[in-house]
């Protein structure tokens, strides 16, 4: 189904087989939300226009094939991380989270070069569509129960802008994903600023700040968009107040690079009492990067000074560190023939 990439092209497609609004808004729900198309009181022979109706077990199929599992990562930590195999015979990755979470890619690979990230060390293969990320929630309901979809998977949102507000706009609406529990995560881009407010549904933010420093951040991210830290969660706070949802702020731990005193004084400095959680989330280990976690002493030390200066601070474990499965870890490890826990054969 090459030509639904795009909700938009989906929608051109529904409406070319005389569906109305309510009709699409049918079809989407039912997709999204996991459930057959013929389920529910309105029966489609009852509903829907007899060339849709025609053409539902194709459409079925082709949006099955958007996004078909490939393999499945338990962990002990309650996530799941999912190899996600796209129509192409490309993969990205998403993860089930505990207490119904969903961590959703919008790239395959990505160019902001984080130099923690196993993603960005591969680049940029190609965007997502609309469909193939909105996709990734019709699947994950399959498995589990989803009420919350983070945009922090394989990929860059604000590189994908276009696709990934479209999809923005279907979770909130036929997906039935509170807009509160739609979580836009970016490295920092103006335009996010000047979007995410116009449209109907306004996701809350989450920054990848890992530094109050200049010219660190540069380092750590070095193919992010020029955007002083200090100016860039400003943006961000005035963006939380406005839609009533608190920032996020993701701060991956990296032992002597940005857990250090002069990042903890920046931090209190900057969050203390603000409209804002920082999430904390020490390193998952990725060979062959040359980083370290900092001891669990350290990261306890550091969760409770800034909770006492006034910073909410959560300390935050990334998932699916027992099967070593950070982010873009699956993918790579996929591409030279290593996983082989749970495959699942194309249906």
């Amino acid at each position: 189904m090459r030509d639904a990439a795009r909700l938009a092209d989906l929608r051109a497609r529904l409406r070319a087989l005389d569906a109305k609004p309510l009709h699409e808004e049918r079809v989407l729900r039912q997709w999204l939300q996991a459930r057959p198309q013929d389920a529910g009181r309105r029966r489609p022979e009852h509903f829907l226009p007899l060339a849709l109706r025609e053409s539902l077990p194709a459409l079925v199929d082709g949006l099955a094939g958007l996004a078909r599992l490939h393999s499945r990562h338990p962990a002990a930590d309650g996530s799941e991380r999912l190899l996600v195999a796209l129509a192409d015979g490309q993969t990205v990755e998403s993860v089930l989270l505990p207490r119904g979470g969903l961590c959703v890619s919008t790239q395959v690979g990505c160019a902001v070069a984080c130099g923690f990230c196993m993603t960005g060390r591969e680049g940029l293969t190609r965007q997502l569509g609309s469909a193939e990320i909105a996709a990734q929630l019709a699947l994950a309901r399959t498995l589990r129960p989803v009420k919350k979809v983070v945009f922090m998977g394989m990929g860059e949102p604000a590189h994908n802008l276009d696709n990934v507000l479209e999809a923005i706009d279907a979770l909130g609406t036929a997906g039935g994903i509170g807009h509160k529990d739609l979580v836009f995560s970016t490295v920092g881009d103006r335009r996010v600023f000047e979007r995410l407010p116009q449209g109907r549904v306004k996701p809350a933010l989450a920054l990848s700040l890992h530094s109050l420093d200049a010219r660190r951040r540069a380092e750590l991210l070095p193919r992010a968009p020029a955007f002083d830290p200090i100016e860039l969660l400003e943006q961000g706070l005035a963006y939380a107040r406005a839609t009533g949802y608190p920032l996020q702020v993701q701060w991956t731990l990296l032992e002597g690079v940005n857990d250090g005193e002069d990042e903890l004084q920046a931090l209190e400095a900057r969050l203390a009492r603000r409209y804002a959680i920082l999430n904390m989330i020490p390193w998952n280990r990725v060979e062959p990067l040359p980083y370290r976690r900092p001891s669990e002493e350290r990261v306890t030390a550091i969760f409770r000074r800034l909770n006492q200066r006034g910073v909410l601070t959560r300390m935050r474990q990334s998932a699916g560190q027992d099967v070593e499965a950070g982010c873009g870890q699956l993918r790579s490890r996929s591409r030279d023939g290593v996983v082989a826990v749970q495959r699942f054969a194309p249906q």
